[in-house]
């Protein structure tokens, strides 16, 4: 196969840009990030939009209303003070997602598994965390490694059908839901935990709920793990990470000013 000239000094300057490309999450680690927050949230805006286009949406008032006051506890301590909007999509699966450009999304079959608001706080503060860390920048940035040049970006707005979009998509945490095997990172993982818990903490949810909730995954998993699970660490691993970390989040939670009163 012959490569074009310009793709060929695409590939050469992949090794530079990385080097050049860099910036450090919150915990310190370094992180390839090759695109722009504003191009993130536009890929986090349009994501959201199609889903919201192609999946069910739960409109009961009473679930609606709980959701949104976990998640608005949540947003309300992080640093950036912005608007985010909060979707709550008819699906059986134990599942939730955040996105670059403000976005929520839950999925009914997780408060079956979350059964407390803390735990529900347990999980968005998760998922808020990729965001906060920029992990979905990170692995958008990896995937245009492997991809072999930066066309990769020329599917932000483009074809969705186009198997580039996909792998966007994927990049993006919406892998599962686009048949795209894309899992998250170990090391991600381990963090965006670390900024949940504290999230959640500092939010004025007790933090150890979020053992119990990962005790609900593994008791509700079986053989096969939910799907928010299926690419993540073991459920006794986190469980240890949490652990560690339970003491300075205690200390945190303690110290909370508000503790939100929401009803499952």
């Amino acid at each position: 196969m012959r490569i074009s000239r310009p793709l060929f000094l695409a590939i050469l300057a992949l090794p530079v840009a990385a080097l050049l490309s860099c910036q450090t999450s919150p915990t310190g680690r370094k992180q390839l990030a090759f695109v722009s927050d504003k191009q993130m949230d536009q890929m986090g805006e349009q994501a959201f939009a199609e889903m919201k286009n192609k999946q069910p949406i739960e409109r009961d008032r009473a679930e609606n209303e709980y959701v949104n006051c976990v998640a608005k506890a949540i947003t309300a301590v992080l640093p950036e003070k912005r608007e985010w909007e909060i979707v709550v999509f008819k699906d059986d699966t134990a599942n939730a997602f955040a996105l670059p450009g403000g976005k929520i999304g839950v999925h009914t079959g997780l408060l079956k598994v979350a059964r407390t608001p803390a735990q529900l706080a347990a999980v968005l503060g998760h998922e808020v965390g990729h965001v906060l860390a920029a992990h979905s920048k990170e692995r958008v940035s990896e995937q245009m490694v492997t991809q072999g040049g930066l066309q990769v970006l020329g599917t932000i707005l483009g074809n969705p059908n186009d198997t580039r979009h996909s792998i966007v998509m994927g990049a993006l945490g919406l892998g599962a839901q686009y048949g795209v095997a894309l899992p998250h990172g170990r090391r991600q993982e381990s963090e965006a935990d670390a900024i949940g818990l504290d999230l959640m903490a500092k939010a004025g949810f007790d933090p150890r709920e979020s053992i119990q909730l990962w005790k609900n995954m593994a008791e509700g998993g079986g053989k096969n793990p939910p799907e928010f699970l299926s690419t993540h660490p073991s459920h006794e691993n986190r469980i240890r990470g949490l652990k560690e970390g339970m003491p300075a989040a205690l200390s945190t939670y303690n110290q909370a000013k508000v503790h939100p009163s929401c009803k499952p």
